[in-house]
């Protein structure tokens, strides 16, 4: 098993924090948020990563290079920034013609990976891919989700000011290949998974919903937030699930 972690983005709403390191490698509870999607996939089974980088992508190199997962991660630098679907698009040949794990790793989360795959080989006939979903009490900055009776994603609702509820895409999936090959047919270099991607494969996603820890860590609040809960002890800190019993995701 493959995973793509995206983590090229220069987090300008972590201004004057990301002004001197890449959002990847921003510090909670002491550690680079890159390390815990490291120590999270490779626990899992994941043979090999490759992270995509861009902005202070030196940083980000020198500290993969010295990471305890260093033989396993591949690296490959964005001159300018492809978008989420441009990246899976430009390193298709890494990727191959398995099944693969594409994680926003600008999140701070604990979900089961093997758990998610595991999930997607008994997902419903007809389904292309897997997507991550989780509860959030902030939808309106969230893709809001609307399902079937089997879990499977009806309606998407990116960042809309009255969402139809509170079940979010997580920028979690595995995908087949298929839908690499239907990113090759968008004929565009640059494109974003959210909005040109997802949106086509409407009735043929399942979604499972992760009752763990997961938070976008792109504010200074929800950052602050994030130290408090790790110092709490509320999210994994070796890989695994971590779940607990009521919901704490945000």
């Amino acid at each position: 098993m493959r995973a793509l972690l995206l983590a090229a983005g220069a987090g300008t709403r972590l201004r004057p924090l990301t002004e001197t390191i890449p959002k990847c490698l921003v510090p909670i509870g002491g550690r680079a948020l890159l390390d815990y999607w490291f120590d999270l996939v490779f626990a899992a089974g994941i043979e090999r990563a490759l992270v995509n980088t861009s902005y202070r992508s030196a940083q980000a190199h020198a500290h993969m290079s010295a990471s305890p997962w260093r033989e396993r991660v591949d690296v490959v630098h964005e001159p300018a920034l492809l978008g989420t679907g441009g990246t899976v698009l430009a390193n298709r040949a890494w990727l191959g013609r398995a099944p693969f794990l594409v994680a926003h790793a600008d999140n701070l989360t604990d979900f089961d990976v093997a758990g998610l795959f595991a999930r997607h080989r008994e997902r419903p006939a007809g389904c292309a891919l897997t997507m991550l979903a989780f509860h959030t009490d902030r939808p309106q900055q969230c893709g809001i989700l609307a399902l079937d009776s089997r879990n499977v994603v009806q309606g998407f609702f990116e960042k809309v000011a009255t969402p139809p509820g509170t079940l979010a895409n997580a920028a979690v999936y595995i995908f087949e290949p298929e839908v690499v090959d239907f990113i090759v047919r968008l004929g565009r270099p640059v494109l974003d998974l959210s909005t040109e991607v997802i949106p086509a494969f409407l009735g043929r996603i399942l979604a499972v919903t992760h009752t763990g820890y997961h938070r976008d860590i792109g504010t200074p609040d929800s950052l602050a937030q994030a130290q408090a809960d790790v110092a709490a002890g509320l999210v994994g800190r070796t890989g695994g699930p971590a779940l607990i019993a009521t919901s704490r995701a945000r």
